[in-house]
């Protein structure tokens, strides 16, 4: 090991230890909330996973796993939580709906005697983690993206004090997706053959639901929807969808259904006979299954995330010790999603006075009131808490202040070898964009 990797690590271990103090804007800010922080016992903190580990979105939920592994294993390396070392419990969700997600949940609790819940997404309503979490006490991060949370947690606090979304609603999704094109036009980066935007959904709230709000806003920006088109999950034949798109050529090209087979199969039809659209795939081509399945069909497309690593330091840092730990064909962004709210749980836990357990609601309410009033920065960003619907605030969106929120980030494929790259928003972008090789004008 080299010295400079030796004092990397040094660093790391001597941040973790310390954290939480440094993340929170001040000890005054958790003034009376802390209880002592004091070494409990050793017995091991169950950390309890929900996670689709199979079915069609388990690209995703195989990151989520490892992102996990990777957080305890350098928690662990430092003593755990006041003593405590983390002990990991997984249930497989199976990519299914609300029943399979509840009881994913609650094998975690009454078998594994999990002390939290921490989750990337799950399918299904969006609800049912908080339900299971509420009547266990326990705490639930999770990065749904999904407003039925927020509407959850804002109408009935006293019920779901426990339930925080580490990353934004995707509602942001549709007026991000709407300005970026705008500034792309305006700035004179692309302009598209015309104003109309083809819009592709899929059967899930979240797709629908950005979709939704992508045709709702449209003409305030200037632009008109001249295709709304709802596709089945999974769907391998786009020739229906595609017959609409290239009899009334639309500009722009935007798939919110994001399982990420689906969009690679809709990229390589589409390419057999392009038009001269910009294309924009929702979340699913920033996994790395897309791109191995698309192959050179990925080249130049748009994808954005609202939890996804960032360019600079800690991004970066992360980036390269998760893909040397789990392989090049590895995914950081989805990784980095239960990487850091392990941390910032383990963070929160500490400050606190210690790990509640199951149905503890005094120290887990402890807990819970330490992450309101953070400022954890991992490598997908800024999360801080909006209070009332405990959502992560996200910037540009909500706040100009890239300390105060988590980056809504835009990039392209250069290469199906490697992952996407930022170009928007400043601070985070480190490319340009560039016109996608299939459009002729």
């Amino acid at each position: 090991m080299s010295k400079q990797s030796s004092n990397l690590n040094a660093s790391r271990r001597e941040f973790i230890k310390r954290a939480g103090l440094g993340t929170v804007g001040g000890a005054a800010a958790l003034g009376g909330i802390a209880a002592p922080a004091a070494a409990q016992n050793a017995e091991p903190v169950v950390v309890g996973g929900p996670a689709p580990l199979t079915g069609a979105i388990a690209a995703d939920g195989i990151e989520f796993k490892q992102g996990m592994e990777m957080a305890a294993e350098e928690i662990n390396e430092v003593g755990g939580i006041l003593g405590r070392p983390i002990q990991l419990a997984f249930a497989d969700s199976e990519s299914g709906g609300d029943d399979k997600v509840t009881s994913a949940g609650q094998r975690l609790i009454d078998r594994d005697g999990a002390s939290v819940l921490i989750s990337g997404y799950n399918l299904g309503s969006g609800t049912a983690l908080q339900n299971v979490a509420a009547d266990a006490s326990v705490i639930y991060l999770h990065a749904d993206t999904n407003r039925a949370h927020t509407e959850m947690v804002s109408t009935d606090p006293e019920r779901y004090w426990q339930s925080f979304m580490y990353c934004p609603s995707e509602l942001y999704y549709g007026f991000a997706y709407l300005d970026f094109i705008k500034t792309l036009a305006d700035s004179g980066q692309f302009v598209g053959s015309n104003k109309k935007i083809a819009l592709v959904t899929g059967p899930i709230p979240y797709s629908i639901n950005i979709a939704n709000s992508i045709r709702d806003e449209a003409a305030k920006y200037g632009f008109e929807i001249s295709l709304y088109e709802t596709v089945e999950a999974p769907t391998s034949d786009w020739g229906p969808t595609l017959a609409k798109i290239r009899e009334d050529e639309p500009g722009y090209i935007v798939i919110t259904h994001f399982f990420p087979g689906d969009q690679a199969q809709f990229m390589k039809q589409f390419l057999t006979n392009p038009t001269n659209s910009l294309v924009y795939l929702q979340y699913g081509a920033s996994l790395a299954a897309f791109r191995d399945i698309a192959q050179e069909a990925a080249n130049d497309v748009l994808y954005a995330t609202n939890i996804g690593v960032l360019s600079g330091e800690i991004g970066s840092d992360f980036a390269s010790r998760y893909l040397a730990k789990f392989g090049d064909k590895a995914s950081p962004n989805g990784g980095a999603q239960t990487y850091e709210a392990l941390h910032m749980y383990a963070q929160a836990a500490a400050i606190a006075g210690g790990v509640g357990e199951a149905y503890d609601d005094v120290q887990n309410k402890r807990i819970a009131d330490v992450l309101r009033k953070m400022i954890y920065r991992g490598p997908t960003g800024a999360i801080r808490f909006d209070q009332k619907p405990q959502q992560a605030f996200s910037f540009p969106v909500q706040t100009n202040d890239p300390s105060l929120g988590m980056a809504h980030i835009f990039s392209q494929i250069e290469t199906y070898e490697e992952n996407g790259k930022i170009i928007s928003p400043p601070p985070y972008n480190v490319i340009d964009f560039r016109k996608p090789h299939w459009i002729s004008e």
